[in-house]
């Protein structure tokens, strides 16, 4: 579930609840119904063990462009309050590969593409995200081996999320 238009995605309230550490690990979502204190799935006192220690967003890369004004909205308002928790936020923009024929063929062309470029710029302006939080993937979905490339594209988002989130940790700490 996500950020879907006509309240029928997750509330934005509940998550700004989750990335306060208000929600316990496995509840599930009600779009109908905001999550409060005193509900199965609310904590009342989370530790720093349960914020969130970074806020990724994930939208497919071709549907940047389709992202309605309300689901901006909603994006956009998460991170206010992740920024205002001082939460370090990256994007990833996933199925290139449906995106831009050129880094279907070959994923290495991932960061040479103009349309892939638009996007990025595209998505940065709309969420007010810097160009290089926003990281574009391939998604394994038919394939039935692994590629080096592909996963190159995969792990140095990861990496990405970790440096941020240890770098969240550590500021704490300071």
């Amino acid at each position: 579930m996500g950020m879907e238009q006509n309240d029928s995605g997750v509330h934005v309230d509940d998550v700004k609840l989750a990335l306060r550490g208000h929600v316990t690990e496995g509840y599930k979502f009600i779009p109908q119904q905001q999550l409060r204190e005193g509900d199965l799935g609310y904590r009342s006192c989370p530790s720093l063990n349960d914020r969130v220690h970074v806020l990724v967003t994930v939208v497919a890369a071709g549907s940047v462009s389709l992202l309605s004004e309300e689901v901006v909205k909603k994006l956009r308002d998460v991170r206010l309050t992740a920024s205002e928790m001082d939460i370090p936020q990256l994007a990833i923009l996933t199925k290139v590969d449906e995106a831009c024929p050129k880094s279907k063929q070959d994923p290495k062309n991932i960061y040479k593409s103009k349309y892939l470029k638009e996007q990025v710029d595209k998505f940065s302006q709309l969420l007010g995200l810097p160009v290089n939080c926003i990281f574009l993937v391939k998604n394994y979905s038919s394939e039935i081996s692994i590629d080096d490339d592909t996963d190159a594209h995969i792990l140095c988002a990861l990496k990405q999320i970790i440096v941020y989130g240890d770098d969240f940790l550590t500021h704490l700490n300071d």
